[in-house]
């Protein structure tokens, strides 16, 4: 009989009660409730668990040690046998991150007093309509007097209404002054207080929270938790070993190819100066409930996003996405004063922290796996250069193949169908844009590939590297002058921008890693906007010898 699993359930009460599979984090979140401050901020991606978290958090704080122990034919959880003393605390849950809860920012001030009368409700309490400020502080009130203990506070995608509106700065004025009503509270009256525990995937620099809560704990990059939302590599082979089995025993694949698979899609999310990586949960739960079924949860739920938006707005710059190091400041906190592409790509969940450079004190950042940096593509390619994504899919559905077999024609064929799929109104006449189209093609995917990679010798426009073979690209652009460009000139293009590489040896890195490495040339021809001629020379990573295709 197959296991329950939680696909999409986000309440720990439901989860527990009915039987189904839960990841047991509750020794770490024991650490977090007596070992951290009384004010506690944690920021993740979305879809990685957050408001799971909060759910357990407001069981816990709740006195409700009866979903801890054996329960409905599940184990026992760690914090049953920790010390705690479960005393029953007033918990006023508030959670920003589903739309149904507030229907626009002209709704955003009855959306908060609905949420804090459904509290009151809960909590068997009457609140009076009034303003949102004076509501929450009665409501604070009324139940420490009734229970006779502080109140807990959890707020969950605190920042959803100013994600939604980050392109607007008058409305986003709006959102922040409503919030700022709020959020004095939780500053003015700490006395009232047990814990506040706030979620969501930014810190934004200007919310007045993070600037007057001086307590407030900032736990998003703090090693101790860095496990505290995702799965680790023990929780996965040890809680899902029955869905594991199974699979394997209807595929023909073996345990490390499966494995591989997961960690190529699902794995990779670091958030701390250790290598401590963590699964995307909802990614592999939903890869067990489909029966080993690649899933595209992280695409599905992520596209469009608004940070993509803001990416594409201000214009900036995606090409450099190879590892790029960053100071901790820079991306604990977003400042769309001064924004910085590593800082919004990393709150978007899109890039992770692939390691630390403890002498420089700098964060590496780089895509946590496959199915992220496929997925940005795919963002990038809707939301920038507009190409439809049934369109490419469906134009560059064979590049992976070609590139594996050492096709190159076959692969310029679908760079020529793949730009020709792009709007004519948006394509702007530079190398840029090009590489950046491309690149974005590689990466949609699967592809391995390097745009920009900055060497001693020189910069590799494009760099894709498979099994067998890699493939330098180096582009040109002829833009004409009135007359169509000459086949001529296209061809004498093609020929200096592969010399280009052959003189400045940008392949010299990998002649000793047994590929065949190429040299290609690609001229975009300006009036046709597309390529107008290229040119290829294989070299041999033995010998060392060009030799022309």
């Amino acid at each position: 009989m197959n296991r329950l699993l939680p696909v999409g359930m986000q309440d720990f009460v439901a989860i527990r009660e009915r039987g189904f599979c839960y990841v047991d984090k509750t020794a770490l979140i024991h650490k977090l409730v007596v070992g951290s401050g009384d004010a506690v901020f944690l920021s993740r991606p979305r879809r990685f668990g957050k408001t799971l978290l909060c759910s357990t958090l407001e069981a816990v704080f709740s006195g409700r040690r009866d979903l801890f122990g054996e329960i409905a034919g599940q184990p026992a959880l760690a914090i049953d046998s920790l010390e705690w003393a479960w005393k029953k605390h007033p918990v006023i849950h508030l959670s920003l991150g589903s739309g149904r809860l507030w229907r626009g920012v002209d709704d955003l001030d009855g959306a908060f007093k609905r949420q804090l009368q459904a509290q009151a409700i809960k909590l068997d309490l009457e609140l009076p309509n009034d303003s949102v400020e004076a509501m929450f502080l009665i409501l604070l009130r009324r139940a420490c007097k009734k229970f006779g203990e502080k109140a807990v506070v959890i707020i969950d995608d605190y920042d959803k209404p100013l994600l939604e509106t980050i392109d607007d700065p008058i409305v986003q004025k709006q959102v922040r002054r409503d919030f700022g009503g709020l959020y004095a509270i939780l500053k003015t009256y700490y006395t009232y207080l047990r814990f506040v525990f706030l979620t969501g995937r930014t810190r934004f620099s200007y919310v007045s929270l993070f600037s007057g809560l001086n307590n407030l704990d900032d736990i998003s990059l703090d090693s101790d938790f860095a496990c505290i939302c995702g799965i680790t590599q023990d929780e996965l082979e040890s809680t899902f070993e029955p869905e594991i089995a199974e699979i394997l025993a209807g595929t023909e694949q073996s345990a490390e190819e499966y494995m591989e698979r997961l960690r190529k899609y699902y794995h990779g999310y670091r958030f701390s100066k250790l290598p401590a990586t963590v699964y995307s949960p909802s990614g592999l739960i939903l890869d067990f409930d489909n029966g080993g079924k690649l899933s595209d949860d992280w695409y599905s739920s992520t596209s469009p996003d608004s940070l993509i938006r803001l990416l594409t707005k201000h214009n900036l710059p995606i090409l450099a996405l190879n590892p790029t190091r960053i100071a901790e400041r820079s991306f604990r906190r977003l400042d769309f004063h001064k924004l910085e592409r590593a800082a919004v790509l990393y709150q978007s969940g899109y890039l992770t922290v692939s390691d630390y450079d403890e002498e420089r004190d700098e964060y590496v950042l780089d895509f946590p796996n496959l199915g992220v940096s496929s997925t940005f593509a795919r963002s990038f390619a809707s939301e920038s250069i507009q190409v439809p994504e049934e369109d490419a899919d469906a134009l560059i559905t064979n590049l992976p193949l070609t590139f594996a077999a050492g096709d190159i024609d076959g692969a310029i064929d679908a760079i020529r169908a793949f730009l020709a799929s792009i709007p004519h109104s948006i394509v702007f006449p530079s190398e840029n844009f090009y590489e950046t189209a491309i690149f974005i093609m590689f990466k949609m995917l699967g592809i391995k590939c390097h745009v920009e990679m900055q060497l001693l010798i020189g910069r590799i426009d494009i760099l894709v590297v498979v099994p067998q073979y890699v493939y330098c690209f180096e582009f040109k652009i002829i833009r004409p002058t009135g007359a169509p460009v000459s086949t001529m000139k296209l061809q004498k293009a093609a020929t200096s921008a592969v010399a280009q590489i052959t003189k400045n040896e940008y392949l010299l890195p990998w002649v000793r890693s047994r590929k065949k490495l190429y040299r290609v040339g690609v001229v975009i021809d300006g009036s046709t906007r597309n390529v107008g001629e290229w040119k290829c020379e294989m070299m041999d990573s033995a010998e060392l010898t060009p030799v022309t295709k």
